[in-house]
């Protein structure tokens, strides 16, 4: 079934819809409305029953008319409404200072814009409900980390602070530097700002909602939408969800995870899991995150569910999905689930699969219409070059994680500025990417960053745009113009090649070694999954 059509205008009341609301036809066929996050986090709770925390969506419209007329003057009541029943489910009361409820805010456009639209969580927090959540979880730690966790997205995302002008995080087991954090932030924002976080629950909600509707309107969006190609006027839906803590102890955490992998296609989950931590930790790419297999290790029963929760999800949408979730004190809560971003060469196989899962049984007519002749040229020369690895030698810097398969060579920039100002071919060196870093992104040739996992901001968008990438090369170090690699050092500038697939890193220019099989042969032993798709393309004139 085709997706609704996009609506530009919105009646005199605007409509919110709970994630459990009874639409008319399947939600996941109403990005349109809904956004992606919208539509997944609603068929997930109505047609798989999936352990989702409630809450609801401000749609596509709502944002199209905020972005036309300024706030809509019926919203303040419609969204009062839905936080009181949201609180009525969860036994408790946004505002409330013995137990307070919390939300989180998301964005949701209908296409995947990974990074580039706005988030807050533990939204509802202030100096009274703080104590509330010390009381009702009896983890002041928890209570109070989640308070400075909450102060810092506010400031950056709500209020424009720049990120640099914060405090560095505090011990996050020390209640008392965690409370001094929480002064010390506010106290950049009164000074940056000339206002304070606001107390009032209802106040930061309000806030929050427009910094997200604003964010479709960002320098980072728009560059990423120009690289992409999306519709300018499509705008963002906002999704507000009743918080459920990956950082609440030991037994709590948080992690993205893929049904498959993006990189090279094989059927088993791929991901990343952090203990003890929220989820914009893992895609921030400033943590040292856990391959999701050693889930089963910390959390065997949640890593079973989510086994399960996995291959439901695959088979519901026929497809390769990608799936945020948390885990509270041991138990799994999903979060977002879309359609993922993959390379070339995963793109081939797990359509070619998909064919022949008996339980998707996908028609190879849909197989060939997502993996098209362009797609599958590029996934036969990464192929070809994962084939023909460059053999050992001594201008071999360092390994990291292949984040993104294929091969690239290009002169060393260490800023985004930079890259986006080149006219030549040129890698990105960075820490780790932000949004921020976009325009620079889109303008390189291949993605090298220091830190961050398989499931980083720098890995997925350098998936979704085919550009070899490496990430957690932590042998690197950025200093000034210069990146040094053990005891030697490079000036920026310098040519380097890094290999998405194996994570090796070299310095100058290294072309593939030419020698042994030719193309064809390589193909047919690394992919054979490839030839079929060409006869289906052929068979069908494509």
């Amino acid at each position: 079934m085709s997706e609704m059509p996009m609506t530009q205008l919105i009646d005199h009341e605007p409509v919110i819809y709970p994630f459990d609301h009874p639409h008319e036809v399947p939600a996941r066929h109403l990005k349109n409305l809904l956004g992606g996050k919208g539509a997944g986090l609603a068929e997930m709770t109505t047609a798989l029953g999936m352990a989702v925390p409630p809450g609801f969506t401000i749609p596509l419209t709502v944002s199209n008319a905020y972005r036309a007329h300024g706030w809509p003057a019926a919203l303040d009541a419609r969204l009062d409404e839905q936080m009181d029943r949201l609180g009525t489910r969860m036994g408790r009361r946004f505002g409330d200072a013995r137990d307070p409820l919390l939300v989180a805010v998301r964005s949701g456009a209908p296409v995947s814009m990974p990074g580039m639209l706005d988030t807050v969580l533990n939204l509802g927090l202030n100096d009274e409900t703080v104590h509330g959540l010390v009381a009702a979880s009896g983890d002041p730690v928890f209570a109070w980390d989640s308070y400075r966790r909450f102060t810092q997205m506010f400031a950056t995302t709500v209020l424009g602070v720049p990120g640099e002008a914060l405090p560095e995080c505090a011990d996050p087991t020390d209640v008392e530097a965690l409370r001094a954090q929480v002064d010390a932030v506010r106290a950049v924002v009164r000074r940056v700002t000339g206002e304070d976080i606001p107390a009032a629950p209802a106040d930061q909600l309000r806030r929050a909602i427009v910094a997200v509707f604003e964010s479709w309107d960002s320098a980072r969006a728009r560059a990423y939408r120009a690289k992409e190609g999306i519709d300018e006027r499509m705008g963002t839906a906002v999704n507000v969800q009743a918080m459920v803590f990956g950082n609440r102890g030991e037994r709590s955490g948080t992690g993205v995870v893929f049904t498959r992998n993006p990189s090279t296609g094989e059927a088993a989950p791929f991901g990343d899991y952090l203990p003890r931590a929220q989820g914009e930790d893992v895609v921030a790419g400033t943590a040292h995150t856990l391959p999701i297999d050693r889930l089963r290790d910390i959390a065997p029963v949640a890593y079973e569910n989510l086994l399960v929760a996995l291959r439901r999800l695959e088979v519901h949408y026929r497809d390769m999905c990608d799936v945020e979730f948390t885990i509270e004190d041991g138990r799994l809560w999903l979060l977002q689930t879309r359609v993922g971003k993959r390379g070339a060469t995963a793109a081939v196989r797990i359509a070619a699969e998909l064919v022949d899962d008996p339980a998707v049984r996908l028609e190879p007519q849909v197989a060939i219409e997502r993996v098209p002749a362009e797609l599958r040229d590029k996934a036969r020369q990464e192929v070809v070059a994962h084939a023909r690895r460059l053999t050992p030698r001594d201008d071999l810097l360092t390994v990291g994680l292949g984040a993104s398969p294929g091969r690239a060579s290009g002169r060393m920039v260490l800023n985004s500025e930079d890259a986006a100002d080149a006219d030549d071919d040129v890698i990105l060196v960075r820490p780790t990417t932000s949004p921020e870093d976009v325009a620079g992104m889109a303008a390189s040739v291949g993605i090298l960053t220091t830190t961050g996992g398989l499931v980083s901001h720098a890995a997925v968008v350098a998936r979704g745009w085919h550009l070899p990438a490496v990430v957690g090369a932590k042998e690197i170090a950025i200093d000034g113009a210069h990146v040094r690699v053990g005891s030697r050092t490079l000036h920026a500038g310098a040519v380097i090649t890094i290999d998405g697939s194996t994570g090796e890193v070299w310095e100058g220019a290294h072309a593939d070694d030419e020698g042994g099989a030719d193309a064809e042969e390589l193909v047919r032993a690394h992919l054979p999954e490839l030839e079929r798709l060409d006869s289906w393309a052929r068979a069908a004139g494509r």
